[in-house]
């Protein structure tokens, strides 16, 4: 379609080529009457339409894309399925599922695969692997990547067990879902220990228990034999009554804790005749044992609601002992100390100046936070890494995102979801600049825009390690938390009891410091390790070559090498098998050998083997929520009719495309060869 300006400009141009053309052929000329017409013709049509050309005009084209149905097979690779359900019933339900893709795309249906770990064309070819089973997650992703395309549904197969992610069945999905039940719903003879409670720290030389929960289906009246071990070696043994009329009970293990380091402890339940599975039948406690509590200070300049969140978070855990201060209210008790955590501290009241006095004197590592009583010329003085310079009484309301370069320590999935729901805190508005060596942990999220500015950094010395958090309304991040997970903030509690340990563990002189980014990995997860190298001056130094020895507990070794780089990109392991490692870590610095020791835990937590027994209610209510309906594999060609019967339709799609006219060649060239016509004529005819 072509599309210019109006007919009067149009009525112009023509009136311009219809002036030039009889301007030059109404005198008498020496070709024919009919040559000269034609050559007039020519000169007034080349005219016109170079005058037309000069309006701009464009070309308007319409392009009409049909885009099919999109049916989207999400099946739950999981192990518990693969276990559990009977052999010839889940290859009905995948063999099943291949010819359901078969029929519809012969109906027009554009069919896609996707499985809890990765994308695959037949679902005949799945294998049931996957260590975990997070259903929300897959129908979440599954949501995210056809947005916008025209998803008609999702055929999920599962057995509802679901170990990880949110409840599938209390979330809303904008596209129906048809739910295919595999697994086996009937209760087999079993033994199993679906949980063992216990502190993660231990003191060396007190005693820690493990409470192992023992579960039986088929067993009641029944004695097990319950277990303990450590490297092979038996620790403890019970004999354990299996009461009629229950499912579940537990027994208490009384251990006394060894020599300081990471333990990994083994319960496991002997299995009994007719038992259907023994995976089930062992779990693992990861313990660290330590020397002796960490020595907290908190101090504030004055009582504010974060010094309770705070203290609530600290008081998590079992690894620290705290102490309060506050001027003129709770005075200073003891003068030693691990680590500090200074609350507005220096104020501009001067308050507080005999344990900013004490914490300098000892170099004792420290966490300030910043708020509108600090005084910001004498935090500016400490020498922390970071300089602010607030604009007045000036703040901004932001949240925290964590900075993906930072890996001394790490922030799980559920953490990064929870800080997405935190309420704006206040920081100061103004030039806040970041000194060489600090790491940021943490940048502010004005709204939506995630900014490059510091809220949690690390800096200071290896002699003297001291973080900043600029702000003071932390406290409301812990209360959101803790009102939308069940009085349970464990974000922000991690993330106070991380930074604690961080600042004590670089409380040394270590030229090499090599470190696991996590307390401990899972079996499925990559294992990272991150380094700091210092020249002989403690100045963070770069590029430098390390190597790495793991060695696990059959003391078979691993070597890496790798240097740390300026961006802090930590060494990538791989997933490892279960087990307690113990790493050296080995470089030379400026001329002189370093070396670092340490450990890092592996965990297997079995999560698929602890319920053998389908949930189909579940896969039901997942699909109700969405208007459809719970199938099962041997009502598959039902549910190829049911899809049909939706009626399903293509999308029509149109896009505008908008051409000028002046940029088409074949006009140009049009133009030349009618030009070149007319002077060849003219010229053949004797014209000049």
């Amino acid at each position: 379609m072509l599309l210019s300006a109006s007919p009067w400009f149009i009525a112009l141009c023509l009136l311009v080529g219809l002036g030039y053309a009889a301007l030059l052929y109404s005198a008498r000329a020496p070709w024919s009457r009919s040559v000269n017409y034609a050559l007039a013709a020519v000169r007034f049509a080349v005219v016109s339409f170079l005058c037309f050309l000069l309006l701009s005009p464009f070309l308007k084209s319409t392009t009409t894309t049909r885009q099919e149905p999109t049916l989207v097979l999400a099946l739950d690779n999981s192990q518990s399925v693969g276990l559990f359900t009977p052999p010839v019933v889940l290859s009905q339900a995948t063999q099943g599922l291949q010819q359901l893709a078969t029929e519809l795309r012969g109906q027009g249906f554009q069919v896609e695969t996707r499985t809890l770990t990765t994308s695959t064309s037949r679902p005949d070819s799945v294998r049931f692997q996957a260590a975990a089973t997070d259903v929300d997650g897959l129908l979440a992703g599954i949501g995210s990547e056809f947005e916008g395309r025209n998803l008609a549904g999702v055929v999920l197969l599962s057995d509802g067990l679901v170990n990880q992610g949110r409840a599938p069945q209390y979330a809303e999905y904008p596209f129906p879902v048809y739910a295919v039940g595999v697994g086996d719903t009937i209760p087999k003879k079993d033994l199993s220990l679906p949980a063992l409670t216990y502190n993660r720290v231990a003191f060396s030389g007190n005693q820690f228990p493990i409470e192992a929960e023992i579960g039986y289906d088929a067993y009641a009246g029944s004695t097990a034999t319950v277990q303990v071990r450590e490297n092979g070696r038996v620790l403890q043994t019970r004999q354990v009554r299996l009461p009629a009329g229950q499912r579940r009970v537990k027994t208490t293990f009384l251990l006394t804790a060894p020599a300081p380091g990471k333990r990994r402890y083994e319960v496991v339940v002997a299995s009994l005749p007719g038992e259907f599975t023994r995976l089930n039948n062992q779990k693992f406690a990861y313990l660290e044992v330590v020397k002796g509590k960490l020595r907290v200070l908190l101090a504030g300049a004055a009582p504010h609601p974060d010094l309770k969140a705070l203290r609530a978070a600290i008081l998590q855990n079992d690894n620290f002992d705290l102490t309060t201060y506050l001027p003129g209210i709770s005075p200073l008790q003891r003068q030693d100390f691990d680590v500090a955590i200074l609350h507005q501290l220096p104020a501009q009241s001067g308050v507080g100046a005999e344990v900013l006095a004490q914490v300098k004197a000892r170099r004792v590592p420290a966490l300030y936070v910043l708020g509108s009583q600090t005084n910001f010329g004498a935090y500016n003085a400490l020498g922390t890494g970071l300089t602010v310079t607030p604009r007045g009484s000036q703040t901004d309301e932001v949240t925290p995102v964590p900075n993906p370069s930072f890996t001394r320590f790490s922030f799980e999935e559920d953490a990064l979801r929870r800080f997405l729901a935190y309420p704006p805190a206040a920081v100061p508005f103004g030039d806040v600049r970041v000194g060489g060596g600090t790491e940021v942990a943490l940048w502010q999220q004005v709204g939506r825009l995630k900014t490059q500015k510091p809220l949690l950094v690390f800096g200071g010395s290896p002699a003297q390690r001291q973080a900043t958090l600029l702000t003071e309304g932390s406290w409301q991040w812990r209360l959101q938390e803790a009102v939308e997970h069940d009085d349970r903030p464990e974000a922000y509690d991690r993330l106070v009891l991380r930074t604690l340990q961080l600042l004590t563990q670089n409380a040394n002189k270590k030229r090499l410091d090599v470190y696991p980014t996590q307390d401990a990995f899972d079996i499925q997860d990559d294992v990272t390790f991150g380094a700091e190298t210092y020249n002989a001056i403690f100045e963070r130094i770069y590029n430098q070559s390390i190597t790495l020895t793991l060695t696990d507990e059959r003391q078979k070794v691993r070597t890496f090498t790798f240097a740390n780089t300026e961006d802090g990109a930590p060494l990538h392991l791989g997933p490892l098998p279960a087990g307690l490692y113990r790493y050296t870590a080995r470089a030379t610095l400026g001329g002189q050998p370093q070396q670092d020791r340490g450990e890092v835990l592996v965990q297997a937590q079995q999560l698929e083997a602890t319920q053998s027994k389908a949930d189909h209610n579940l896969l039901a209510q997942v699909a109700r929520r969405s208007g459809q309906r719970l199938y099962f594999p041997q009502q598959l060609q039902q549910l190829t009719q049911d899809i049909r019967k939706a009626n399903y339709k293509p999308v029509l799609y149109e896009q505008e495309d908008l051409q000028d006219l002046i940029n088409l060649k074949w006009l140009f060239f049009l133009l030349l060869g009618l030009l070149t016509v007319e002077w060849a004529t003219r010229k053949y005819s004797g014209g000049v």
